[in-house]
């Protein structure tokens, strides 16, 4: 079975106690069911990872790019200055996508400047957990076409 990354950045580990007009409701680990149960209808399998440390994240990226075919990730607060979190994802060349819980374009200045974005193949931004769910078909349709 294919595999998909899914790598949750800074603070996502408090999802469910965080503020719920932005985040949700919902912790990580539903989040992580949620996005798992998605891929299996696309014959998928999701590896999951999330630190409040950059450079675990990139860590992570490396071993695990090799072994994958395509990523999600919410960067959390790293969306808005890590280039090289934004190297990493250039490195790994795979297809990625962006998720953001809340709507970035409509929260504070810094907020709405994503670096890491630009080496996705598509954001999406303030749709809650159904952004994780069409992250997944997004994934799927470009591994279908792949012409990523």
């Amino acid at each position: 079975m294919d595999k998909i990354l899914l790598l949750h950045g800074a603070n996502l580990n408090f999802l469910g106690k965080r503020n719920a007009s932005h985040y949700g409701t919902l912790t990580l680990e539903d989040i992580i069911k949620i996005t798992k149960a998605e891929a299996a209808k696309f014959n998928l399998e999701v590896i999951a990872y999330q630190s409040n440390h950059e450079g675990y994240l990139i860590d992570k990226l490396q071993a695990e790019a090799s072994n994958c075919v395509g990523l999600i990730i919410n960067p959390g607060a790293f969306t808005h200055y890590s280039y090289a979190l934004y190297d990493a994802l250039l490195d790994a060349a795979l297809p990625s996508v962006e998720v953001h819980l809340s709507n970035i374009k409509k929260r504070e200045d810094w907020r709405k400047k994503s670096v890491t974005a630009q080496a996705c193949i598509k954001i999406i931004s303030g749709k809650k957990e159904d952004g994780y769910k069409d992250a997944v078909k997004i994934l799927a349709e470009c591994l279908n076409n792949a012409d990523y």
